[in-house]
């Protein structure tokens, strides 16, 4: 077992010395070559004075490389010893979030049967919802109140994966009315992919009156973007009709968050 005084986290979290010399090194990378000390200074809230003494603490240790007046580098080992805190405290954090905070935060659910205070129950989502019912799932834990079939309720202590897969987004470009809108479109092929959805959603008014010409009312508009991602992480399937000139940006956004998605061409030539 690592000692206390080898350990990243420990001499990271023990000592504003220790903090102060990271976030000077995270700015040094971030900044590099030409570093302003007042700048860093103001942002970390010590004098240029003390920055100054830091970073030639820095230069001594091999962690910092100087080349001239207000030019400096990160050295690898720098770089190494950065990783190793960030990653220590990065894997705090996790702790934090997933082991401390899971324990003492309380969840809502429907009651998927008449529970008690007290209860353990399992969690799991179905249908976009999160349901807690008697029962093993991979994901339990403790009802905090009586609850009859189809209320709320809350559920605390929950430990375990919850059981769901991710919904796909089915991504159809329409052109905007300068280059034809909904007239442009294939209206027969709309419904084909309306159907594999189970939430419609229109961006741009072309797309709108597509979808109603086609005989579909979208189940979103306003917000839909993010309308669409927050449904797909909770497992529902989704298609939404998007005017071309958001067509990039959004398929942008999908490979940020890493949502599974399907693009179809509906234009009409």
């Amino acid at each position: 077992m690592t000692e206390a005084s080898e350990d990243p986290l420990y001499s990271i979290l023990r000592s504003k010395r220790e903090v102060t010399r990271l976030q000077i090194l995270v700015e040094i990378a971030e900044h590099q070559p030409a570093i302003r000390q007042q700048e860093i200074a103001g942002k970390l809230g010590v004098t240029p004075q003390a920055v100054s003494e830091y970073i030639r603490e820095l230069v001594d240790d091999g962690m910092v490389a100087a080349h001239g007046r207000g030019r400096y580098d990160v050295t690898r080992s720098g770089i190494e010893w950065v990783l190793n805190h960030a990653e220590a405290l990065e894997s705090y954090a996790r702790h934090i979030r997933r082991d401390v905070i899971q324990q003492v935060s309380t969840w809502t659910a429907i009651a998927a049967h008449d529970l008690r205070e007290g209860d353990e129950v399992g969690v799991y989502m179905k249908d976009g919802w999160l349901y807690a019912s008697r029962g093993s799932r991979s994901a339990t834990g403790i009802v905090v109140m009586d609850a009859r079939k189809g209320d709320d309720v809350g559920v605390t202590r929950l430990s375990g994966i919850i059981d769901h897969t991710e919904g796909v987004i089915h991504v159809c470009k329409v052109p905007r009315v300068q280059r034809g809108g909904s007239r442009k479109v294939k209206k027969d092929q709309i419904l084909l992919v309306t159907q594999q959805a189970a939430m419609v959603a229109a961006v741009g008014l072309e797309a709108y009156v597509a979808l109603e010409q086609a005989g579909r009312i979208p189940d979103m508009f306003f917000g839909s973007r993010e309308g669409v991602i927050e449904a797909a992480f909770h497992g529902i399937d989704c298609a939404i009709f998007i005017v071309d000139e958001e067509f990039t940006d959004f398929l942008k956004r999908l490979e940020g968050v890493g949502i599974a998605y399907i693009i179809h061409d509906l234009v009409a030539s």
